[in-house]
This record gives structure tokens, C-alpha cells and sequence, in this order.
């Protein structure tokens, strides 16, 4: 059976040190300073302070564990950031280009709509419409920014340091 656990409903965390293969001794060695009984109570029925988080997500060489937290248990994250989708690169860039061919679209009637400094009612579609395509331009970013913290993290990528921002 070796070393891997059975239980079906494990989280993030749990998850990502066992993709490690790391147990939870090892890993508490490794981060130094989160013990493997703290690493247990993450796994099963705490949520783990940002510190923590950061810790893992280098122990572990998975960002996205920084993601997940603020988009998923920091309540100004759950407000403000949004979940990003880990993808491969050319998936990654053909929906950026995609974005920025919207974009180059709407930039004209952006500038109509705030030449005056005002939105009025019948621009609000539009101005929501072109919002939304930003969000998605913002999105496609995030994307990218974490397919490069992954591909630093894993050695996939030598020579630039991970951006630990999320």
C-alpha cells in the first residue's frame, strides 16, 4: 500500500505535500519552523495562517497553494482575488491574444465613452462589456505570472525567481 494515504476528502494542502512526496515529519523537517502536528491540523481542520502558506508553497514547489489561500480562506482575498485556473502554456497564451484582440476592439469606444469624464446610461453596456474583457486581459495575466512561478519552483525554468505574488 506504501506510504500514501487513502482518505478521499483531503485538502489543498494535503494534497500538494503528499504530490511532494513528502510526509508530514519530512516536510515539518524541511519548513523548520511548522511543526507536523500543525502540518496535521492544516491538512484536517485548520486553516493555515499566510506564513504558513508561503512555507508550503515553497516546500511543497507549488505556488498555487498562494492562490488558493487568498482566493478560497483570506476574506479580503475571497472578495478580491480571483480563483486563477492552472493551465499549460499555449492554452495559456492563445487566451491572451484572444483578450488582447478584444481589447484592441473596444480601446476606441473606451476613449468615446470617457472623453466626457462621465458614463452615462446607454455607454454603461458597453462600459460593462469592455470591464468584463479587462477582467478577462487580468485573468490571462494571473495565469501566465503562475506558469512562471510553477515552472521557477519545479526548475522547469533556471535563471528568474519566483514572483510569490498572487
Amino acid at each position: 500500500m506504501g506510504n500514501r494515504s487513502i482518505k478521499e476528502d483531503k485538502n489543498i494542502y494535503f494534497k500538494c505535500r503528499e504530490e511532494a512526496g513528502l510526509t508530514r515529519e519530512a516536510a515539518a523537517e524541511k519548513m523548520g519552523c511548522i511543526s507536523a502536528d500543525r502540518i496535521y491540523k492544516i491538512e484536517t481542520k485548520s486553516v493555515p495562517h499566510p506564513d504558513e502558506v508561503l512555507l508550503m508553497a515553497d516546500c511543497y514547489k507549488n505556488p498555487a497553494i498562494c492562490n488558493y489561500y487568498c482566493s478560497h480562506e483570506c476574506e479580503i482575498g475571497q472578495k478580491y482575488v480571483p480563483e486563477v485556473e492552472i493551465k499549460d502554456l499555449p492554452h495559456i497564451t492563445l487566451e491572451m491574444l484572444a483578450t488582447l484582440n478584444n481589447v484592441s476592439k473596444s480601446k476606441d469606444r473606451l476613449i468615446e465613452i470617457s472623453a466626457d469624464g462621465k458614463l452615462s446610461e446607454d455607454e454603461l453596456p458597453d462600459f460593462l462589456a469592455i470591464q468584463e474583457t479587462l477582467s478577462q486581459l487580468s485573468l490571462a495575466i494571473d495565469s501566465l505570472k503562475l506558469w512562471v512561478d510553477n515552472a521557477v519552483a519545479t526548475g522547469e525554468i533556471t535563471g528568474l525567481k519566483s514572483q510569490k505574488t498572487q
